[in-house]
């Protein structure tokens, strides 16, 4: 048998391992934007649409590049032959503080470009997009990108995609598209020349304006033979905003020669194009100015502008060895945040039902000698601390291959909440009494004999890990956060002091066995808790039955799973009482049903969740609505209260949390009586979205908890609440 267990203990680790570690990739410069060419029909249209992800960090450039950069460019080819496609509008562009105090304007993260399609593409089998793009960061590298493919029907499709993105979601951005409108009453715009170079002010008026943070008002599309340098923002006592750019005339270098005309007026109207980040509406769309002539008073508004309040609307970029200097400075506090909260884990609930397990063997154990309690608490800390690593490799793996990752990530797995179902059932099954298996850190039941278990510690250390991380305890989300957003090193680093925090009790009492004695001393009541550890885990079985329903979405599945266990419980029942025929065909049965479910679930990298979990809180007598920025970004325009909860059906704290303040009546009662909007975020399956929402924030999982005021300021509250800390963010009583 402890073969068998030494056996289970190498595969259970192997999988482990392998699980965390399946999606990283070795980081190349290919890699840094992946792209889908796909087509589709918006309002009887037919577009061809380029989507494109880069990873986190890494921009392209927008139509007008600004300071530096290159704008995108892209090449169409039918059947060999170059054809023109007309572009809808580029999208709302990003403005960037680079290093030298460099402005840029681009794209990060997730975008797409769209092109009117004609009839002439009905049916093509030859049909390439020819991407060329400056991807930049700390550097900026030139790269290509030819993808291929062919069109029936009017459809496009090809097997050179590196990503798919829903429907829904490309008709989304395509609604966001910074559409032309007329320019409105409330923004004036002036050109005039200012001593030898030119300049254009503008003014907004209306009430309530609010700036988007670190973007321009106007973001000017390029417009020859002009050169626009920075926008600078100014205010008045009553909120209007007034801006201004300077700009270079470059008729000079034009052929022919188009000298600044003396007399103001222009030989054709030049029209200028802008992104407007409207402070009034908060919305983006693009207005044009078109102007035949202009003024020369460019020195009586720089002078009235020197009456207005600057603003700062910039956000620059630090420097990576200021930034390195603040992290190291640092440093001793997250790794103290760490293990503070890796110490705090140990009583999280999600943790007990192993941590129980070991301290039962603990007691067992306390008749040892020093040397032996040692040894068994140091191999259930290393298997704590061989966890951490191998989440935080995984971590890093996964950050290079421009995943979004948060604590708890492999729980978004179904193949691994599946395995964690069976092996946490054998062991339900072995404190039951159903098989003589060593329980970690323990003895063969019904047998007072010790024996050497230190690979049953081991496990008992990778289960403590596992089952840690649905829990965010206090303390571990300021480290989290930290590690998150940090070097390879510092990731290390943050998971190896969790580890110790968690693992910290143990180690204590490794070195200190006389601590021990303040347990109880062995005896007959070890067999009633042995039966009431076992029913903690068949919860605990439960509770991942439920959170393996929620990401396969499948009956047949489920059914599957369940038989499963079924004939796990036969095969441990019946094993000594059956015909080796009779045992060796549940034996076979089982693995082949394992194979079954796992057939039929839901692909991993299935984005976002449905509203299952939205239906299930619901029927707690709350109308909680699906969170989506979109949503969120209208309350706050709105100035609407409203409560947001980021939660997941595998997170113990989140349902804490909602024990306790959430789901009770006083908390029922202050959304009623003060019209509380309740949004709700379910990332209990990937969303990269949230995830990269919640990464924004300074968050890194589950729970998380913000409030939007009256005011329209977004707060945020963090992973516990209280229901006066809600109510005091609100500003209700």
């Amino acid at each position: 048998m402890n073969k068998l267990r030494l056996v289970l203990s190498i595969v259970f680790t192997g999988v482990l391992l392998s699980s965390f570690t399946a999606h990283a990739q070795k980081e190349d410069y290919s890699n840094l934007l992946k792209a889908q060419v796909t087509s589709t029909k918006i309002n009887d249209s037919n577009f061809l649409v380029i989507n494109l992800r880069n990873e986190e960090g890494w921009h392209t450039y927008w139509e007008n590049p600004g300071d530096s950069g290159l704008a995108t460019e892209f090449e169409f080819k039918d059947q060999g032959d170059k054809i023109v496609l007309e572009m809808v509008e580029w999208p709302t562009p990003h403005k960037f503080i680079e290093k030298g105090d460099i402005q840029t304007f681009g794209h990060k993260n997730d975008y797409s470009y769209f092109f009117y399609l004609n009839n002439q593409f009905k049916n093509s089998d030859n049909f390439q997009v020819h991407l060329k793009y400056l991807i930049c960061r700390d550097i900026c590298i030139p790269q290509e990108k030819i993808i291929k493919g062919t069109f029936s029907d009017g459809k496009f499709s090809s097997s050179q995609n590196e990503i798919t993105i829903s429907e829904s979601e490309i008709v989304e951005r395509f609604n966001n598209l910074p559409r032309k409108r007329t320019l409105p009453t409330y923004l004036n715009i002036t050109l005039t020349q200012h001593g030898d170079d030119m300049a254009l002010f503008y003014n907004i008026t209306g009430e309530g304006q609010k700036l988007k943070r670190a973007q321009n008002i106007l973001t000017p599309y390029t417009t020859s033979p002009f050169t626009f340098k920075r926008e600078k923002i100014y205010q008045d006592k009553k909120g209007n905003h007034y801006g201004s750019f300077m700009m270079d005339w470059d008729g000079a270098y034009l052929e022919p020669e188009y000298p600044l005309p003396e007399d103001g007026n222009f030989k054709e109207p030049i029209t200028f194009k802008f992104v407007f980040n409207d402070p009034v509406t908060n919305e983006s769309y693009r207005v044009d100015y078109e102007v035949a002539s202009f003024g020369k008073n460019g020195e009586s508004f720089s002078s009235f502008y020197k009456t207005l309040t600057p603003v700062d609307n910039t956000q620059k970029k630090v420097d990576s060895k200021v930034m390195n200097n603040q992290s190291g400075s640092s440093l001793p506090y997250f790794l103290l945040m760490a293990f503070i909260g890796g110490l705090i884990l140990n009583i999280m609930p999600c943790v007990l039902p192993v941590i129980s397990l070991k301290l039962f063997g603990l007691i067992k154990h306390s008749k040892e000698s020093r040397g032996r309690i040692f040894k068994h608490n140091l191999f259930y800390s290393l298997g704590v601390m061989a966890t951490f690593v191998a989440l935080a490799a995984a971590i890093v793996g996964l950050k290079a291959s421009g995943e979004q990752v948060g604590w708890g990530f492999q729980l978004q797995s179904p193949l691994f909440v599946s395995l964690m179902v069976f092996v946490i059932f054998i062991m339900a099954l072995n404190l039951f009494g159903l098989f003589e298996f060593k329980t970690p850190g323990g003895s063969t039941l019904g047998n007072v004999e010790i024996r050497n278990t230190y690979s049953g510690d081991f496990i008992s250390g990778v289960l403590a890990t596992i089952l840690s991380t649905p829990c965010s305890a206090p303390f571990l989300g300021t480290a989290l956060t930290f590690a998150f957003s940090e070097s390879t090193l510092n990731i290390f680093l943050i998971f190896l002091f969790i580890g110790l925090g968690l693992s910290a009790p143990f180690l204590l009492t490794g070195f200190f066995p006389a601590l021990i004695r303040f347990l109880p001393k062995p005896g007959m009541w070890m067999e009633h808790v042995k039966k009431l550890l076992g029913l903690t885990l068949i919860l605990t079985v439960v509770w991942l039955l439920d959170v393996y329903s929620a990401l396969v979405g499948s009956a047949v599945a489920m059914m599957y799973i369940k038989s499963a266990l079924v004939f796990t419980f036969f095969f441990f029942y019946m094993r000594k009482k059956m015909t080796k025929k009779v045992y060796a065909t549940i034996l076979v049965l089982i693995p082949t049903l394992y194979l079954g479910y796992t057939s039929v679930t839901t692909p991993l990298n299935t984005s976002g969740s449905g509203n299952s979990l939205i239906e299930d809180k619901k029927r707690e007598g709350l109308e909680w609505v699906k969170w989506t920025e979109d949503a969120m970004n209208q309350r706050i325009n709105e100035k609407k209260l409203t409560f947001i909860d980021f939660t997941a059906r595998w997170c113990i704290t989140c349902k804490v949390n909602e024990k306790l303040v959430i789901n009770t009546d006083s908390f029922k009662e202050m959304v009623d009586e003060n019209n509380v909007d309740l949004l709700l975020g379910d990332w209990t399956k990937k969303d990269e979205h949230i995830g990269r929402w919640l990464k924004s924030q300074g968050m890194v999982g589950v729970p998380a908890y913000f409030v939007i005021d009256d005011k329209g300021n977004l707060i945020k509250l963090g992973e516990t609440i209280s229901l006066s800390e809600v109510k005091k963010a609100l500003g209700v009583n």
